[in-house]
């Protein structure tokens, strides 16, 4: 019978001991892996697994097969906004602003997709109502396909003649702020810009009337016929009047500065099936700093050339005269030009600019 031992063991170790009553072949309790035993709560039942082993051998079996049985713990992921849905992201994006999206926009090119989602970033910008456009609105200019009006700010609109249906929209909006008024605003709201803070000045008795600085466009899109620069500008308190500074950027007495315009003066427009130019009609920008350089009155619009009835009363220039205005709600300008026929081109001969003394006071806490 020795040899039973020894089969018994054999067979304990291919996992056979059941077939064979603990007792019987005289073989000592199993050693349970300390973990599993701690786990299933089996230590304190140790020492009594010899006195009663058939029954110790069942609850063993068991509790470590409920043990086994049991599902796996899941470590939880972690979260990352990357792995957020792109509704999710589209209204955290929404509270950003524009400067903020433009960072977001280089992290990857999901980012850079949302960032620049343009149907969910619509901005209004202005409103028009073109229900009584012939009625409300002198014509800008015509030519012999359509007519033009124009609509404050920067709107451009072309009717066919003789139809009254709209042939073609044009926009012209200034680049100042432009990007935070395309994308902080709604599809409903337009954005409002904090306003500007005084900076009070006690010393100087003419603060807010010099030193201004005017950089003037005047082109059609694809022409430029004037670029300048015009420094040092200024009013005194004697050319207050009617609730306008008076700025004179080109005198009609100082020669040396009167100005051409290059090439031939005409707003060029185009249709899928249509394309022409409207003579006399050009692009004006205006961007008047203030005396930091911080821009103080900036527009952007269509505008025209009108023939004057009166001469030129300058002896150099013999020529006809054309003005060309505009006005909004913050200030004027007015533009009076020569044309000379020996050289076949325009020349500003006087250029004032008219400031609101309100937008002044507001600008700079004045009273004037």
């Amino acid at each position: 019978m020795a040899a039973v031992p020894g089969r018994a063991q054999r067979r304990w170790g291919r996992g056979m001991a059941a077939a064979a009553p603990l007792g019987a072949v005289g073989l000592a309790p199993p050693r349970l892996f300390a973990p599993f035993a701690a786990a299933a709560g089996l230590r304190n039942k140790s020492r009594s697994f010899a006195a009663r082993p058939g029954e110790c051998s069942e609850t063993v079996n068991a509790e470590i097969k409920s043990l086994y049985r049991r599902p796996p713990i899941k470590p939880k992921p972690n979260m990352c906004i990357e792995s957020m849905p792109s509704e999710m992201l589209m209204k955290i994006f929404s509270y950003l602003d524009a400067v903020s999206l433009l960072c977001v926009a280089c992290v990857n090119k999901r980012f850079y997709h949302l960032a620049n989602d343009k149907p969910r970033r619509r901005s209004l910008i202005a409103e028009y109502d073109l229900s009584n456009l012939t009625e409300s609105n002198v014509a800008l200019g015509a030519n012999k396909l359509v007519q033009l009006f124009s609509l404050n700010p920067g709107l451009l609109v072309g009717l066919w003649k003789g139809k009254n249906e709209i042939a073609l929209v044009m926009a012209s909006l200034h680049y100042h702020q432009l990007l935070e008024r395309s994308t902080l605003g709604s599809a409903t709201v337009p954005c409002v810009l904090p306003p500007n803070k005084p900076i009070l000045d006690d010393v100087d008795p003419e603060y807010g009337l010099h030193d201004y600085d005017l950089h003037l466009d005047m082109h059609s899109g694809s022409c430029t016929y004037l670029c300048g620069t015009f420094k040092s500008l200024f009013c005194r308190k004697g050319d207050i009047e009617n609730g306008y500074l008076r700025l004179t950027v080109v005198s009609l007495k100082d020669n040396a500065k009167h100005v051409p315009l290059i090439g031939t003066v005409g707003l060029s427009w185009e249709t899928d099936a249509f394309k022409g130019n409207v003579k006399d009609c050009y692009v004006m920008d205006v961007t008047l700093l203030d005396e930091t350089r911080k821009p103080f009155w900036c527009f952007s619009a269509p505008v025209c050339m009108e023939l004057s009835s009166k001469a030129s009363s300058l002896c150099d220039y013999t020529g006809c005269v054309y003005t060309t205005d505009y006005a909004d709600s913050e200030g004027k300008v007015c533009v009076e030009l020569v044309w000379l026929e020996e050289t076949k081109e325009y020349f500003i001969v006087s250029l004032v600019l008219y400031v609101s003394t309100e937008k002044v006071n507001n600008w700079y806490g004045t009273n004037y």
